[in-house]
C-alpha cells in the first residue's frame, strides 16, 4: 500500500505546486485578488489549478480504494499516469489550451480505471464475504 500512498502524496504535492504557480502568475500579472480574469497567463494557470482540483476529488478516493483490493504496484502505476497526465495538461494549457487533450485523457482515463477497479474490488469482496 505504500506505493499507493506515495502516489497520493505526490498528487497532493502536485496540486500545491499548481497553486504556487497560480500565485506566481497572479503576482506577475499584477491582478489583485479576488479577480480571476483580466490576464490570459494568469487565467490559464488558474484553470489548470481548478481543473486539477476537480479531477483530484475523483482521483484520490478511487486511488485509495483500488489500493485496498488490487496489487499496490499496479494501482500506483495507474496513479502515476494521472500525475504525468496532469503535468502534460499543465504544460499544454499554459502554451496553447487547444492542445491540452492528451494531458486531459492521461488524467481522466487512469481515474476511470481506478474507479472501476475500486468498484470491482468492493463487489468481489461483498460476493466473497
Amino acid at each position: 500500500m505504500e506505493y499507493v500512498e506515495l502516489v497520493a502524496i505526490f498528487a497532493v504535492l502536485q496540486f500545491f505546486f499548481f497553486g504556487f504557480m497560480t500565485g506566481q502568475a497572479r503576482r506577475i500579472s499584477g491582478l489583485k485578488a479576488p479577480a480571476v480574469t483580466g490576464d490570459e497567463g494568469f487565467e490559464r494557470m488558474y484553470r489548470v489549478q481548478i481543473n486539477t482540483l476537480e479531477t483530484l476529488v475523483a482521483f484520490m478516493p478511487a486511488l485509495l480504494l483500488a489500493g485496498q483490493y488490487w496489487p499496490s504496484a499496479v494501482v500506483a502505476s495507474i496513479g502515476a499516469v494521472y500525475i504525468i497526465g496532469r503535468f502534460i495538461y499543465w504544460r499544454a494549457y499554459i502554451s496553447n489550451p487547444s492542445k491540452r487533450a492528451l494531458g486531459f485523457i492521461l488524467s481522466i482515463l487512469p481515474t476511470l480505471v481506478l474507479i472501476l477497479l475500486a468498484l470491482g474490488g468492493i463487489i468481489l469482496s461483498l460476493i466473497n464475504s
